[in-house]
This record gives C-alpha cells, structure tokens and sequence, in this order.
C-alpha cells in the first residue's frame, strides 16, 4: 500500500493547526483542565458548529462530510499536539465508527444526524472492568415486553459524565464469551444512569464510571443484536485504538518540538546545548521513534478506511487487528519515550509546572493502557503470528 498526503489532507491538517494554535494553546489547556469536563464548550461549538470535524466521517446521507478516517487521523494528530481538551475523540472514534459499523438504520440516520449537526457528544461504554476482550462485558440485558431492563456498571468511559449519547454494550442473561452481546444507545440523562467522574492522572481527558440500574429500553434502541454485537465492538475499539495512535504520534511530535526549541536556546560552556553530541543523538532517537509511530498509524489509518467503505478491499480490512495492534505499540512507545526525554534535556525546569513537558507526559502515561497496553497489543500479534487465533 502506497500512501502520500493529498492537498485535500494538508489543507486539513494546516487548517487545524492554526485553529489549534489559537483554541488550545497552553494558557488554553490548563483553563480547561480546571473545568469539570476538561473542554471549553465554546471550542466545542465552534469544533462542531465551523468546522464540521465531528461531521467529517459521516455519510453524506446522514447530513456528514462523507470523507474517511485518513483525513480523521489528520486532525486528530494535531489534537494531540495540541492537547486538544474536547469530546472530538470519544464522539468520533467511538461512537461515530459503532453506529457506522451498527444494523439500526432508523438510529444511525437519528444519531449519526445528530453527531452531524455538532451540538452531540457521544462516547462507547463496553467493559466493566478494564479490559478488551469480550469476557468484559459483564452489564445484562434482560429481555421484556417490548424492550429490555439493563443493569450493570462500565468502568473507565472516556468523557462519560458529560456524554449526550451512550452507546453501551451489554450481554443476554446467561451468555458467555463473544456470544450474546448487543450495543444499545441511551440518551445520557435516562432515568436509571448513575455516572460518575474519577480522579485521572491526565487532566485533560475525562474519565467516569457508568452505572445502570434497572434501565427500562425499547427495541428500536438497540443498535444491533448478539449475531453482529461482539463483531461491532471488537472493530469499534480497534478502530479507536488506531485513533488514540494518531493522536499519540502528534503529542510524540510536539514534545519534540518542545525539546528542539528549548535546547536551541538553553546555553551551557558558551554554546548552546544544542550543538552537544549526546543531545543529538537523543534527539534523533526521538525522530526516529516519531517517524516509526506516524508510518504505523497511517497505514492502520488506511485499513480502517477500507474496513468502513461498504467497497473498500476486503482483504486489507481484514488486516484490522494487526494494523491497530501495531501502531498502538509504536505511537504509545513513542509518545512516552519523547515525552520522558523532554522532561530529561529541559532539565531542572522539565518538571515543573510552569513548562509543558509534564503535561505530554502525564497525557503519554495514562493514554499507554487507553484501550490496550502495548504489551497486551505485543500478546495479540504474537498470538496471531504463531496460529493461536483465527
């Protein structure tokens, strides 16, 4: 596979980075940090409402952009230069790609409409403990006349305190593994949806735990049944996962952004430190490690193009669980490496809390186990590799 930026790609990408320079600069990102849903809702709006990125993967039919994830990955490698504080990733990484990939049509026009229309934030609630695999789901769906009764409790939604929409994952009483499970979508405020923000390490992205008590749903809200359900999700997280790397592999380029500018000015021995051999050559280490991430995640970014096109390459979108496992692995690598190595060659100042070195950091560390460790990632591809798994 042969992939080059088009212009339609670089004028997204300059566009967002003036935008972005602007809206969520460092003055901007510790504002946000300080509200309770981490996003200024001004930046939201206009997001939303000007420049159309929520609407950016969905179909024309639905009132979207009709573009691909590719031009996605594009914005979303600048948020994470930015340390954009909005629901732009739950909503479109999550939530967009589960209602694309789901079999309700009557929902998807509703929801992926709404989405469109950039006053809905949306998220995906899957897993009561921390964890990928199907064995996760643990919230029940009990069926009833007409609808169904959910209880259960998700741990760890992305932005799921302030979400309008959820889109959760539940299983049939009694049903184990990757049998039985079926996505539902829920208004945020529906009687029965308890949500509660945790303490995270990275103050700029919220967290929350959701809990459903007897939560009363009709069948038209159900966003596909058991024969498609663990299918959906399992594509939907992989989905996300590729684009948490294309937003790691912006904050890994701008933290070495950081450190080039500072050690350009930093003078020790009436030179600058810059000019020292050992700090070129950790500097070229970070390049390296950033260039390796952005490949991974544009090539996984490509694959997950053609998974969404109903006539994309069938067998490039099977390659779906190893191009996600892989940029995963390289973009969290290289987020942290080049974030550590900021906060190393700013030296005494690297910590502290007027420079922005930790804050990359603290965003690399707590995105390194976001939908999967790179060691789990590892597990997945060797298991692949050596036939263990289909």
């Amino acid at each position: 596979m042969e992939f080059a930026f088009t212009e339609e790609h670089l004028m997204i990408r300059d566009s967002a980075e003036r935008f972005l320079a602007q809206a969520s600069d460092s003055h901007a990102v510790r504002a946000a940090m300080n509200r309770p849903d981490a996003h200024d809702p001004e930046v939201w709006q206009r997001i939303g409402q000007e420049l159309y990125w929520p609407a950016l993967m969905v179909p024309e039919r639905f009132g979207g952009m009709g573009l691909g994830f590719v031009e996605l990955a594009v914005l979303l490698e600048q948020s994470g230069r930015y340390l954009l504080g909005s629901p732009l990733f739950a909503t479109a990484c999550l939530a967009t790609p589960a209602l694309l990939l789901g079999h309700n049509e009557a929902v998807q026009e509703h929801w992926l409409g709404a989405i469109a229309a950039g006053g809905t934030r949306a998220t995906l609630a899957f897993a009561s403990v921390t964890g990928l695999e199907a064995c996760s789901v643990q919230t029940v769906a009990e069926p009833r006349p007409g609808g169904w009764t959910l209880d259960g409790e998700y741990a760890q939604v992305i932005d799921g305190a302030s979400a309008d929409l959820l889109i959760v994952a539940a299983r049939a009483p009694g049903s184990q593994g990757e049998q039985g499970i079926s996505l539902f979508v829920l208004p945020g405020d529906t009687p029965g949806v308890m949500r509660n923000p945790l303490a995270t390490l990275d103050q700029t992205r919220r967290l929350a735990r959701i809990e459903l008590r007897q939560v009363q749903l009709s069948d038209a809200q159900r966003l596909c049944g058991p024969e498609h359900g663990w299918a959906v999700l399992r594509d939907t997280l992989l989905i996300a996962a590729i684009g948490l790397a294309a937003e790691q592999t912006g904050g890994a380029q701008q933290a070495l952004d950081l450190t080039l500018a500072y050690i350009a000015e930093r003078r020790q021995f009436k030179r600058t430190i810059a000019s020292f051999q050992a700090i070129k050559h950790r500097c070229a280490d970070m390049m390296l490690q950033v260039e390796c991430a952005r490949s991974a995640a544009y090539y996984a970014a490509c694959v997950v193009q053609e998974r969404l096109d109903p006539n994309g390459d069938a067998a490039v979108a099977q390659e779906l669980e190893l191009a996600a496992a892989t940029a995963k692995i390289h973009a969290s690598e290289a987020f942290f490496h080049c974030a550590a190595e900021s906060i190393q060659l700013h030296g005494g100042v690297g910590f502290t809390w007027e420079y922005d070195p930790h804050l990359y950091f603290k965003r690399a560390r707590a995105g390194e186990h976001l939908l999967g460790s790179p060691a789990l990632h590892r597990e997945r591809l060797a298991a692949h590799l050596l036939g263990e798994q289909s």
